[in-house]
């Protein structure tokens, strides 16, 4: 197994050394892995019964390892070499960060953005096989993006079912339908793994194997790391960063991840989905915030909040104050921090293994689709910015000056949510907006790329404590894309995902500011300058 260290400063090491006690005499480790459904409530019993597949995910997987690599080398002789995964939230975060690790090619296509999608589909199609990723085959997003290959697939003169492959749940409605429509390859996932829970599941491992990962190294290095947490001691590292997450008093309830050296390739991006859609309900939960290890958040100190570095095994790290350095390899760390995850919702006093605030945005965004309603009239216009705002928008004429009642509304226990509904790769540079926002604001930014955040944070946003402020960015697309056999296109459908969540958040009663981009390019660039400006006026603020 990779090497595994862990060092903690301040409130995470007070933290471990008040709730470890407790963690030894309950056998809170050895419970977890013996699947204890009791350890987290009477109200989380019924669901945790059905949800503590992952402690024994990678010797239950270990089978799918043939499978998938004898159907990687025949699609290989057939000339396919590349795959596309089609799939949202815990079906994409985790093979993104596994291949991009490994270093291997794989196109994760988690969006309903037209241009993303169009992108997805004209890139090397006479090369291209598709994993469809659903554990229930309702995805919408996932259901769209599976109709428009299909159907490209068969204008190209392809045999479309010799090129999907589907992961699913065993009895699914996707699983049934799949296997009659004679596609390539169906995959089944254990359906006692929740979705962010199940990189070593069939959902992990099905797009990683066929992409050109070692699968096989993955499973072992993550089941010498399940033996290792599977014990009651004190230098159990998976308790330790459990009661960082969960245990620090006041709770410490933005958790700054920073890549910092370990290597692992978009590893916090993940760990966002895992904490804040298992922690983020019943008014409580922690905040995962990816930043870099400069970022304002990992550097200001802020009473609420923890900074956790992913650092190298042979680092020397020199940690600050409230701050926490974990070192592994990525199947390793996997491990670590959904255990973790587990302990920490057992010390917040909620059920890590629910998300019943996910189904909200659905339902509004449904019935927006449903109802087709006319765009709520823009505030006002700036340029090439649309701007739509609530009463705390007061005489706000500018983008700029929307953008500073917005951020007017931030108090000293808040967050603002950064909200993207565009394509994340074409505009990845977008992202840039998030540190010069908190350099701004002095409050920890979170940036999601939507609507994928919505299978991630949404979950936080809604069922959290109140303290969310929200920026929604929308963009126009230069051209629309049908999605065949639905009576919506790709444009309004992350039109309706962006309105409806939108709603939710407004009813609320979280202040929610949407930029549309009239022109896609333009409104970027114009946005990011108008950031960058309100960062170089507040800079120049603090050194006068």
């Amino acid at each position: 197994m990779s090497t595994l260290s862990y060092d903690a400063t301040g409130a995470a090491r007070q933290a471990h050394e008040q709730h470890l006690p407790a963690l030894l005499e309950d056998r809170i480790a050895t419970r977890i892995f013996a699947k204890d459904h009791t350890l987290w409530g009477p109200d989380a019993e019924q669901e945790s019964a059905v949800r503590l597949g992952w402690v024994e995910a990678a010797s239950v997987s270990q089978p799918l390892v043939g499978d998938i690599l004898e159907l990687r080398d025949a699609l290989k002789a057939e000339g396919v070499t590349r795959i596309v995964l089609c799939g949202m939230g815990g079906s994409s975060l985790a093979p993104e960060v596994i291949a991009g690790t490994a270093g291997v090619e794989l196109t994760v296509l988690d969006s309903t953005d037209p241009e993303q999608v169009s992108a997805a589909v004209a890139d090397r199609l006479d090369e291209t096989a598709i994993v469809v990723s659903s554990k229930s085959g309702s995805t919408v997003e996932t259901d769209s993006q599976r109709r428009i290959f299909e159907q490209a697939f068969t204008d190209a003169g392809i045999d479309a079912k010799s090129r999907i492959i589907i992961v699913t749940d065993p009895g699914s409605p996707l699983d049934k339908a799949s296997r009659e429509a004679g596609y390539r390859a169906v995959f089944n996932a254990d359906p006692n793994v929740g979705g962010r829970f199940s990189a070593l599941t069939a959902f992990g491992l099905v797009p990683c194997g066929l992409a050109g990962v070692d699968i096989q190294a993955f499973l072992d290095e993550a089941e010498e790391a399940a033996e290792i947490l599977n014990e009651d001691s004190e230098d159990n590292i998976g308790l330790a960063l459990g009661t960082a997450l969960g245990g620090t008093t006041p709770l410490r309830n933005k958790i700054v991840i920073a890549e910092d050296g370990s290597g692992i390739v978009g590893f916090a991006d993940w760990a966002e989905q895992l904490i804040a859609e298992s922690t983020g309900k019943l008014g409580t939960g922690v905040l995962p915030v990816v930043a870099g290890p400069a970022s304002p958040e990992a550097t200001l100190g802020a009473p609420d909040v923890l900074v956790i570095r992913l650092v190298a095994a042979d680092a020397d790290v020199q940690l600050g104050e409230n701050e926490v350095a974990i070192a592994g390899g990525l199947a390793t760390q996997m491990m670590v921090w959904e255990f973790a995850t587990a302990v920490a919702g057992r010390l917040l006093g909620i059920n890590p293994f629910d998300q019943p605030d996910v189904e909200a945005a659905k339902i509004a965004a449904r019935g927006l689709l449903d109802a087709q309603p006319a765009p709520t009239p823009a505030n006002f216009t700036d340029g090439a910015i649309e701007v739509r705002g609530g009463e705390w928008l007061g005489d706000a004429g500018t983008a700029a000056e929307a953008v500073s009642a917005l951020l007017s509304e931030l108090g000293p226990d808040n967050y603002l949510s950064v909200q993207a509904y565009f394509d994340r790769l074409a505009y990845a540079s977008f992202e840039g907006v998030r540190d010069e926002l908190a350099a701004v604001s002095g409050r920890p930014v979170t940036f999601g790329w939507g609507p994928r955040f919505l299978h991630s944070t949404g979950q936080f946003h809604k069922g959290g404590p109140a303290i969310g402020v929200f920026l929604q960015v929308t963009a126009a697309s230069a051209a629309d894309l049908a999605i065949p056999d639905r009576p919506f296109t790709f444009g309004e459908l992350i039109s309706a995902q962006a309105a409806g969540d939108a709603q939710v958040l407004s009813e609320h009663g979280r202040p929610v500011l949407r930029l549309h981009l009239a022109d896609r390019a333009a409104g970027v660039k114009q946005l990011q300058e108008l950031v960058t400006s309100l960062a170089g006026q507040a800079a120049s603020s603090t050194e006068s």
